[in-house]
């Protein structure tokens, strides 16, 4: 059996905290919101703040199965939703024919009943098992078509699928929903009626460094409060692409395998790669820049330490 939806906001902090993810209370408020109404959750955000967490975390911490649809451009039903196994169809069809005297309208219901289906991840949230409904994580809608939004709009409407050759296919209990974008294009506002709606942005200093704390708890301190504040003052600078939360982990995770306890100059440059993934934010920081932010971020710690 699945643990139960928590009753408060307060149990859904605690929810979050123990799969060692750090949410603001509005977060939290939303997310238990969305679990308390039975509605979509639709978290929009740049990329690394997190979102895509938040469904991985609720299906470990509930005991539920998370099902995963993974956007992209040119999205499809068959990819999506359900498909035929056509290789299994012919084998059957192939039989039938060997063995003679087909029946013709008893062979078309056999190799078109749901045996010979497979299920793609819009199918299979609506499945139920002994654990619950499971969490279905529809991820990075913004890359998808227009047409797959409306036909997901469908879907979320009534926890229904209808395959033609079979009927209609309905959730006994719907499925917790939650909805990414990184906000490439904007998402049709029918869709979002649907759902309760949060923006994910980057996180204070402060809860920065409690996540790597969380996520890495045998990191130096010294360190941690300086690549925090270095990250800091890094999403400050006009860049192509911020680090988000991802990129200060991967960093964070570089320095500790390096044995480092402290920033110095040498190795922020060395390691730019883990935090900046365009090659001309790394050659802008690079070298004095990334000098001069050091300074400041110890100046900074060092105030703080005393």
């Amino acid at each position: 059996m699945s643990k139960t939806l928590p009753t408060s906001i307060e149990a859904m902090l605690a929810l979050l905290n123990e799969g060692d993810y750090i949410a603001d209370r509005s977060l939290a408020t939303t997310v238990y919101l969305a679990l308390k109404m039975g509605r979509p959750l639709f978290l929009e955000g740049e990329a690394g703040v997190g979102k895509t967490e938040i469904a991985k975390v609720l299906a470990r911490s509930l005991d539920r199965r998370l099902v995963r649809l993974q956007c992209y451009e040119g999205l499809d039903v068959s990819s999506a939703v359900y498909e035929w196994n056509y290789s299994r169809q012919m084998i059957e069809i192939r039989l039938a024919e060997a063995a003679g005297n087909i029946d013709r309208d008893s062979l078309a219901a056999d190799v078109l009943s749901r045996e010979f289906l497979i299920e793609r991840p819009l199918l299979q949230a609506l499945r139920s098992d002994d654990r619950g409904a499971p969490v279905l994580l529809i991820d990075e809608l913004d890359r998808t078509d227009e047409p797959f939004e409306a036909y997901l709009l469908e879907i979320l409407s009534d926890y229904q699928i209808t395959v033609p050759e079979i009927g209609t296919i309905k959730a006994e209990t719907p499925p917790i929903v939650i909805i990414t974008s990184n906000r490439t294009r904007e998402i049709h506002d029918a869709l979002k009626r649907r759902c309760l709606y949060h923006w994910v942005d980057y996180p204070s200093a402060e809860r920065e460094l409690q996540i790597v704390t969380a996520k890495l708890p045998g990191i130096d301190k010294q360190l941690s409060r300086q690549l925090v504040a270095f990250v800091q003052h890094l999403r400050e600078q006009d860049l192509f692409k911020l680090p988000g939360v991802a990129e200060t982990l991967d960093w964070a995770d570089a320095l500790t395998q390096l044995d480092r306890v402290a920033l110095d100059s040498q190795t922020i440059d060395d390691t730019l790669g883990a935090l900046l993934k365009y090659q001309d934010d790394i050659a802008r920081i690079r070298g004095s820049e990334a000098a001069q932010l050091l300074e400041q971020v110890k100046r900074e710690v060092a105030a703080v330490g005393e």
